[in-house]
């Protein structure tokens, strides 16, 4: 079991209201919160300033950079902005991955109130995903954006909408900045006064949203917000205050959890971030062993599939397992559970190299909420529970007639609204002022809040069948994916509005050396139908609700230019069944020789 020393026990306090609603809230006081990420900088930097904070790999060695360092560098760099005119109304654009360069950048944005916009380096990258980037740059208004390899994205930095922009780049491009000119600082600038100027109100981020079911909207993060949430998570995690994280990470900056939670837990507690190019796809995975092998961890971030890749690793490799496991303080997974079995194999590896395991956990939130609202922070021995509410925040549950109950949150970690949209901006609170999340949970112990809560599921993603029957789609989707692997990569829960469920299968490379022929759009796979259908086998006695009748499998993968994938490289299910219409109606003809009956 883990050790007493890394966590709280859960506390949790439990109100039921007249009107139905459970509300939810720690027992525990919230620490002291830091008025602007920058003061941890300042702070680090004169305490350790000989510590490491940001590396990333650089020819055969590292590339790495001192608290010191680094706040000599960031405040040359918040000249440079100061001098140029940025400020909160003319934002830098980002649109390249994780780098120090990028780092060091956003934090000068930070230090002096210019709010920063990264957003996933494919909308540069894929020429069809450029209205991605044409929606974002003309929701944000840029006055400059940064690429880290400005001729790898020329074709991108072209686009109309980024015309008049400041272009910057760390390599030699033609017409553009380079990053080492910003470096040079501009001693004519005045930067005590600028950043007196700042406080914890300050827009400093401009995360996109994810657009699964609408296009992507920027939600304006301050220094209050992400500072509120590291104060709330070493609240839990006070291990995180006697020794200093060390990180290799490799989840992405555009997304609320790799660039918020996790960016400035090695910052708020003095600890190192190092970058790790890799990423949980075959093709990058040996880099990700390569860096944890030169560079180990005490604090483990992954998804699910991350980490059953590095399961698999593990089984044949010892010394990867004592490099993994030695001195890992906490194994965190995001993203969906992580499968059981894979827990399993990994608390049992832990067990053999060190004689006990670190914490398991996860945790729940939102770009809106700068991200974590609920953290699991007691030793538990089952996947998917997601944990209790976190200091100084408030959940309101509202249960259905199963009590599964739909989830809204208040606390100083909350965003105040979308940038420029007024009319969502007020779609997205109640009359009491709680974030309405549009997630579902379930207590674990409905006679026992501590006990913590599980996911269940986006309310959105439920739908009725044509005989009023709810599909909780989300938990369905999680079983049906687990029931098919290794033959699907993903997979689309269909049937709103119809007599019964249906499944789009998007193919893995196994399923598609076995299919035959693509039939205009669908594969006919007579090699695999009979496996698909004895692995649905167990939704045969289940009721309409979990019963899948019927599969197709759609020989186009997801389209991001098209919108069907989400910046979290998530599924966007309403545009997938929009856009492929005509195969939805396909999946529910009998007669057509594509369709699986199952």
């Amino acid at each position: 079991m883990a050790q007493k020393s890394l966590y709280r026990a859960h506390k949790v306090l439990r109100r039921d209201r007249d009107d139905g609603a459970i509300l939810l809230r720690s027992g525990y006081d919230m620490s002291v919160v830091a008025d602007k990420t920058t003061d941890w900088l300042a702070h680090f930097a004169r305490e350790t300033p000989d510590a490491v904070f940001l590396g990333e790999r650089s020819g055969d060695g590292w590339r790495e950079e001192t608290y010191g360092a680094v706040q000599q560098i960031v405040s040359a760099l918040a000249t440079s902005l100061i001098a140029r005119g940025l400020g909160p109304d003319k934002p830098i654009l980002i649109i390249s991955g994780n780098s120090v360069n990028h780092g060091l950048l956003m934090l000068a944005a930070q230090m002096v109130g210019v709010p920063t916009v990264p957003v996933a380096e494919q909308y540069a990258l894929i020429p069809a995903a450029h209205p991605q980037l044409v929606h974002i740059a003309n929701v944000t208004r840029p006055a400059m954006v940064y690429a880290e390899d400005g001729a790898r994205v020329a074709t991108a930095l072209a686009l109309p909408a980024l015309a008049g922009v400041e272009k910057v780049s760390a390599t030699k491009a033609e017409g553009m900045t380079s990053f080492s000119e910003l470096l040079k600082g501009d001693t004519g600038v005045d930067l005590e006064a600028t950043v007196g100027q700042i406080g914890p109100e300050s827009v400093v981020k401009i995360l996109m949203t994810s657009g699964s079911t609408s296009s992507p909207k920027g939600v304006a993060t301050t220094h209050r917000m992400m500072c509120a949430n590291q104060a709330q998570v070493a609240d839990a995690l006070p291990f995180l205050k006697t020794r200093p994280p060390r990180l290799m990470d490799w989840l992405p900056w555009n997304h609320v959890f790799g660039g918020s939670h996790n960016f400035n837990m090695a910052l708020a507690n003095g600890g190192s971030l190092h970058i790790d190019a890799g990423k949980p796809v075959k093709a990058l995975m040996g880099t990700t062993i390569e860096n944890i092998l030169s560079k180990p961890a005490t604090i483990a971030f992954n998804v699910p599939i991350g980490f059953a890749f590095l399961r698999d690793a593990m089984r044949e490799d010892a010394g990867l397992r004592k490099a993994y496991f030695h001195d890992l303080d906490m194994l965190f997974y995001a993203g969906a559970s992580l499968p059981q079995d894979i827990w399993n194999d990994l608390w049992q590896m832990a067990l053999d190299v060190r004689g006990d395991v670190p914490l398991f956990n996860s945790s729940w939130g939102l770009t809106e909420t700068a991200p974590a609202v609920l953290i699991q922070h007691e030793p538990t021995e089952m996947s998917g529970v997601i944990g209790a509410p976190m200091t100084g925040t408030t959940i309101k549950l509202i249960p259905d007639d199963d009590m599964r109950c739909e989830v809204r949150v208040k606390g100083p970690n909350i965003f105040k609204g979308y940038l420029n949209d007024a009319e969502k901006t007020a779609e997205a609170f109640d009359d009491e002022g709680f974030f309405i999340t549009g997630d579902a949970m379930k207590l674990v112990d409905p006679n026992d809040p501590n006990m913590g809560l599980k996911f269940d599921g986006r309310i959105s993603e439920d739908f009725k069948l044509m005989s009023g029957t709810w599909v909780r789609a989300g938990n369905l989707r999680l079983d049906v994916l687990q029931e098919l692997a290794p033959l699907v990569s993903d997979i689309v829960i269909c049937g709103a509005d119809r007599q019964e469920i249906g499944l789009f299968i998007f193919p893995s490379p196994e399923l598609l050396a076995l299919s035959t022929e693509d039939v205009d759009g669908l594969l006919t796979c007579p090699n695999v139908a009979e496996q698909i259908r004895d692995r649905l086998q167990g939704h045969k006695t289940a009721g309409s609700s979990g019963r899948i009748n019927r599969v197709v499998v759609l020989s186009e993968q997801p389209s991001l230019a098209d919108g069907e994938i989400t910046a979290k490289g998530n599924l966007n299910f309403r545009k997938i069944q929009t856009r492929r219409a005509a195969l939805l109606d396909r999946l529910y003809n009998d007669a057509d020789p594509a369709t699986i009956i199952v």
